[in-house]
């Protein structure tokens, strides 16, 4: 087993430990998004909100090469990025390994 699929099978282990099961992809960047918003936990998020939570997990992993830096909060809290340069068009497998790769480093 090469480094990669040993760090996401340990992401994966402490995510289930943490959450009581594991969360898909989405499930993963909602997270990630709960968490970069940076404030006490909402009873409910409207579907929109959870939209724009996942995003902000995205655009947070996508930092990590350069294809988007934050650019402050809005009067509300919520982070905003600026895209630096267009994520190059892959293939689902490419985009899932990339994403991946910056969720193991984003929890290391």
């Amino acid at each position: 087993m090469d480094n990669f699929e040993q760090r996401w099978i340990e992401t994966e282990a402490m995510l289930k430990e943490r959450f009581g099961k594991l969360p898909d992809m989405e499930g993963i960047l909602f997270l990630i998004g709960i968490n970069e918003l940076g404030q006490l936990p909402r009873r409910k998020f409207s579907k929109e909100q959870k939209q724009d939570l996942m995003h902000i997990g995205v655009c947070t992993l996508l930092t990590q090469h350069g294809f988007y830096e934050f650019a402050g909060r809005d009067e509300d809290g919520w982070p905003h990025f600026k895209e630096i340069e267009p994520v190059p068009v892959r293939g689902l497998e490419q985009q899932e390994l990339m994403l991946k790769e910056c969720v193991i480093n984003y929890f290391e």
